[in-house]
């Protein structure tokens, strides 16, 4: 027994990556899961994944950069399912390139996507949460928003943003039984790098070399610690962001000039 057994969760950018993975091991602990995500055919993908499990699917196309969404999507939650219970904003957009090159449409669409969208989510989903025995936020944050990479100033600072969420989030939440919590990953092998990538496979490689650990990290493996921190076992926790990235924060390995 998980002890979220017909619980409901909302997992925003559930097509693909972090978020299917992340859908896919709540559905194994029993719960019901409302899917948010731009296509309906990932989406849809997903959906098949937690119905095997024996649980509900929530299909909810939506572009998180329209500000009318995120309470939508609550609405249609509560009213489908009949309750939320976590809420997983795991939704990013990312685009990599010098300061001077980002355009007005791409400030305001990282601004609206990775930041906007789940403080309004955070908002919307309030009293939702509020009412669960055990109410619980997980905000999918970068280890860029920690440390300087060139060529992500503004992805960076939208996650930096979403971590100072998190912990005012929690810090207000709290007296209503409402836990916040941030994971912090590194490079996780999702469809999200190749916006940048053209040679994906040596992106890859190099991502690698520069991660302590040596590797990069599969979806499952964050969708783990969302896991954990929403998990009723670990109910003595809230405002962190747990960096889970292969040590990335703590510099470059030695085996990379570092």
């Amino acid at each position: 027994m998980s002890g979220r057994e017909g619980h409901v969760a909302l997992v925003t950018g559930a097509g693909t990556g972090i978020g299917a993975a992340t859908a896919r091991l709540l559905a194994g602990r029993g719960m019901h899961v409302a899917l948010v995500g731009r296509r309906r055919a990932p989406l849809e993908e997903t959906a098949r994944a937690v119905e095997s499990a024996g649980v509900t699917a929530l299909v909810l196309p939506g572009d998180l950069g329209d500000a009318t969404l995120p309470r939508r999507l609550v609405d249609e939650t509560t009213e489908a399912l009949g309750r939320l219970d976590v809420l997983v904003n795991n939704a990013a957009t990312i685009a990599v390139g010098p300061l001077d090159d980002y355009t007005l449409e791409q400030v305001d669409r990282h601004l609206a996507v990775n930041t906007r969208a789940p403080f309004l989510l955070t908002q919307a989903a309030t009293p939702a949460l509020a009412a669960s025995p055990d109410g619980a936020i997980v905000n999918v944050s970068s280890s860029v928003g920690s440390i300087v990479k060139p060529g992500n100033a503004l992805y960076g600072m939208t996650k930096a943003a979403l971590e100072y969420l998190t912990r005012a989030s929690a810090y207000e939440l709290a007296e209503r039984g409402i836990r916040v919590n941030a994971i912090a990953p590194g490079p996780v092998e999702t469809p999200i790098h190749e916006v940048w990538a053209d040679d994906l496979l040596a992106a890859y490689a190099d991502l690698s070399r520069r991660i302590p650990l040596g590797r990069m990290a599969q979806p499952e493996e964050l969708a783990t610690w969302v896991w954990m921190l929403i998990d009723p076992t670990t109910a003595w926790t809230t405002g962190n962001v747990v960096h889970v990235d292969g040590g990335q924060v703590l510099g470059l390995p030695p085996s990379a000039g570092g």
